[in-house]
């Protein structure tokens, strides 16, 4: 499929060639919502901690005696009725994380992708870079494609850069990391990288911009899974 490419000042330049694979495919909202529920899943610290009638500091005698005061019979002051006694069945730190199949993470990916093209909601943008690093001059940039919306800016990946004899991790391209640093006090724009999207960001947001980069390279990302998974 054919896909238009716009300049940072949002006037047409040209065409890209898309896959139909990954934006061109109908709409699973079965998986989409599985996928956004597994990150919000994933993310939850489960920290919430509570203490039962065992774990209440307090004495273990009888606040008063059995009979002859006309009031109900207490063990102690420790009981769950009681002001300052045990929680029942409270909530206590657990992992609330799950894993989902990797196919079914890559198809809610590119339902997702498809979706947002056939709503014209996502944009590509020829590559571009901030060099000043400063916010104004990256508004001046976005406020061409629908300025204040929760807007989620895909840029190309980290990738091999730089490497030395002591550190052969890639490193984030210098024209990616200016970017980030003039959009870092935009509460309305968040950023992800082409190989690591996120479901829940991509879904939620009102306006996607790629760079012509990162969609060539999402073509090349999932056609090489799907060889792979020919191959196995």
């Amino acid at each position: 499929m054919n896909c238009k490419v716009y300049s940072t000042g949002g006037k047409e330049v040209r065409s890209i060639e898309l896959a139909d694979a990954v934006f061109g495919l109908p709409i699973n909202e079965d998986v989409i919502w599985y996928a956004i529920n597994n990150e919000l899943a994933n993310k939850r610290q489960g920290n919430a901690s509570t203490k039962d009638r065992g774990e209440v500091h307090g004495s273990n005698a009888k606040p008063y005696k059995q009979k002859g005061t006309g009031r109900a019979r207490r063990g102690d002051k420790k009981s769950p009725i009681m002001v300052g006694g045990g929680v029942v069945f409270g909530p206590k730190p657990r992992d609330f994380s799950y894993s989902m199949p990797k196919k079914a993470k890559q198809l809610a990916i590119k339902t997702i992708l498809s979706l947002k093209v056939q709503s014209d909601m996502l944009k590509i943008v020829e590559d571009f870079t901030v060099e000043s690093g400063k916010t104004k001059d990256l508004l001046g940039i976005l406020k061409n494609f629908g300025p204040g919306l929760r807007t989620v800016l895909v840029l190309r990946g980290e990738e091999v850069d730089v490497k030395t004899e002591k550190d052969d991790r890639a490193e984030v391209l210098p024209g990616v990391r200016m970017i980030k640093q003039a959009g870092n006090n935009i509460s309305w724009l968040s950023f992800l990288s082409h190989n690591r999207l996120r479901a829940h960001d991509l879904f939620y947001g009102r306006s996607i911009i790629m760079t012509e980069s990162a969609a060539k390279k999402l073509n090349d990302f999932y056609a090489a899974e799907k060889a792979e998974g020919a191959a196995e």
